[in-house]
């Protein structure tokens, strides 16, 4: 994840909340904000809806193994914030990939498109 950092800070991810655009899918929902900075910062939950601190855990780990396969061709700018939908307690790897790569699809900020 080079030119990425993580988010941390709770106003972040309240102004993010409330001045970005939203997306989802089966497996996850976005959240973006366009920045001046020139990289990105990024955000990984998963609620106690989704499942146990295992359960929860796990579905981090997909999210972020997802992110780092595609966080090259991202476009810079932006504030990213990535939550896992309860539907992910029972996926597999693969399944988490290509809703990851659909959404980077739907909000066009994918420079350029990768074969799975």
């Amino acid at each position: 994840m080079k030119d990425t950092l993580r988010l941390r800070e709770d106003t972040a991810f309240k102004r993010i909340y409330s001045k970005g655009n939203s997306l989802a899918n089966k497996y996850l929902v976005l959240f973006y904000l366009k920045k001046k900075q020139e990289y990105n910062r990024v955000g990984f939950i998963a609620s106690k809806k989704v499942g146990k601190s295992v359960i929860r855990n796990r579905a981090r780990r997909l999210m972020k193994e997802a992110f780092r396969l595609y966080s090259s061709d991202i476009q810079r700018g932006y504030d990213l914030i990535f939550i896992a939908r309860v539907n992910m307690k029972d996926a597999a790897y693969k399944d988490v990939e290509k809703a990851m790569m659909h959404i980077l699809k739907k909000s066009k900020l994918l420079k350029q498109v990768k074969k799975i």
